[in-house]
């Protein structure tokens, strides 16, 4: 009952079930997640944590980046919350449009927070790019 009940507190808040609309779609750096939803990176990093915390996500580092994903571990449980969550989602135009800008964003490449349009890869841009 505690797992189900920390499942629950953790889609108790806005910004968290906007994250994972995103996170249905699949892996996304911290970076990603903050230019989409226009949050800040301490924002978003409390919310991935509390996501992490109480069982619906999991990260891994690539270098300076984390990347999350929801928890695929096969747990019946998350499985059918998650397709409760897909369905209920699919209805909510605000998080439709944030599929759509992702589906914008990624035409440009992951990682894109901090860098100067048109300068891709540039030492310049990867010099800037703080930890997430």
């Amino acid at each position: 009952m505690r797992r189900l009940e920390g499942y629950f507190k953790g889609l108790a808040d806005a910004n968290r079930l906007r994250i994972l609309n995103l996170l249905l779609v699949g892996e996304l750096c911290g970076c990603d997640i903050q230019r989409l939803l226009g949050l800040s990176q301490s924002n978003v990093s409390r919310h991935l944590s509390y996501l992490r915390q109480v069982g619906l996500t999991k990260d891994r580092r690539d270098g300076n980046r984390i990347f999350y994903r929801l928890d695929g571990s096969g747990d019946r449980t998350i499985d059918s919350l998650l397709g409760l969550l897909r369905e209920a989602f699919s209805v909510e135009s605000a998080l439709r449009h944030d599929l759509a800008r992702l589906r914008v964003q990624t035409k440009q490449g992951p990682c894109s927070v901090g860098e100067v349009p048109g300068r891709r890869g540039s030492s310049n841009a990867a010099g800037k790019r703080q930890s997430h």
